[in-house]
């Protein structure tokens, strides 16, 4: 983080990628980047690529639904317990794609896009933080519903056990924010933005929480983004039990899958949730996905939604 705090007090741009457990920290100078490319809303580092073939995940090979009740009744009982109100859960899929990493980070469309040394690629509608004019942004997105349901919108903002957890999001992240800023307020609650899913649009349910930074959070870059850390939407609530619980009914390493990325420009810093992640090892490639438990959530709606999350937005 001591990278980090030096390059922003510098205002030398630079592209930041953080781990789900904040101990595998890259930050590089955009000037000196090599085989990573991104796309930070309208600011990225690439020329576009015509892709002969459209990539397509071709198989995919999820948790079997037994192993995921097992994990979920475990995280229902903590609920019950007081020790969490909304965890994030989280499995890797293998899966058989026709095309390589480089060529799926071309080819989809997100706001937020990294490709990291062939290692991994994500495509991300978050975003986790932005920094501008010396005031601080986060945008939880919790709730999603098929734009073509007949009334989505007003299905998905009437939902009740939706409503709770994005409740619970904005609660968390208006708590984080007050950490690290002053005058922490809630701007837009539980707006819709539209998104494509694959073949499909969703509505996303978002809200807009804003805070007030010190002049100089430049040279505190790297203090004020560990204490923010694991984003609160890909974790839960209270975060430091929660991810105590995550690491034990997941069973598997998430590594830079829930993390985070981002570029400071110089001046202003912008960043994203690496959700919708793709991630090649010795075996193949791992699709890691997931969604949030509540004491409301259904297990064959939850383990349906962590499969659905498995696509390439084309």
């Amino acid at each position: 983080m001591d990278k980090i705090s030096f390059l922003a007090s510098k205002k030398i741009p630079f592209l930041f990628v953080i781990d789900f457990e904040g101990k595998n920290i890259f930050a590089e100078e955009i000037d000196s980047l090599k085989d990573i490319y991104f796309q930070i809303e309208d600011i990225k580092n690439f020329s576009s690529k015509n892709i002969k073939t459209k990539p397509k995940i071709l198989k995919k090979e999820s948790i079997d639904c037994e192993k995921y009740k097992k994990a979920f009744f475990k995280v229902q009982e903590e609920i019950k317990k007081g020790n969490t109100y909304l965890l994030n859960l989280t499995f890797p899929t293998k899966i058989k794609i026709n095309a390589d990493l480089l060529d799926i980070f071309y080819a989809s469309k997100a706001r937020f896009k990294l490709y990291f040394k062939d290692r991994f690629v994500c495509f991300s509608p978050e975003r986790f933080i932005k920094i501008e004019n010396n005031k601080i942004y986060t945008y939880p997105m919790k709730g999603t519903i098929d734009a073509k349901l007949p009334n989505a919108k007003k299905k998905i903002l009437n939902n009740e056990k939706e409503m709770a957890e994005h409740i619970m999001v904005v609660d968390l992240l208006r708590n984080d924010l007050s950490m690290v800023s002053k005058n922490v307020k809630v701007k837009r609650f539980r707006y819709i933005e539209k998104i494509k899913a694959g073949e499909k649009e969703l509505l996303q349910v978002s809200s807009e929480i804003e805070g007030e930074l010190q002049k100089n959070w430049r040279e505190n870059l790297g203090s004020l983004l560990k204490k923010l850390l694991p984003a609160g939407s890909i974790s839960g609530t209270p975060k430091r039990k929660t991810v105590e619980i995550i690491k034990e009914v997941e069973g598997y390493k998430r590594g830079f899958f829930t993390g985070v990325f981002g570029i400071y420009d110089g001046e202003n810093l912008d960043s994203a949730v690496m959700i919708r992640y793709i991630e090649k090892d010795k075996a193949g490639y791992i699709y890691k996905s997931g969604g949030g438990i509540t004491i409301d959530s259904n297990l064959i709606d939850e383990y349906k939604e962590m499969i659905d999350k498995v696509y390439i937005p084309i």
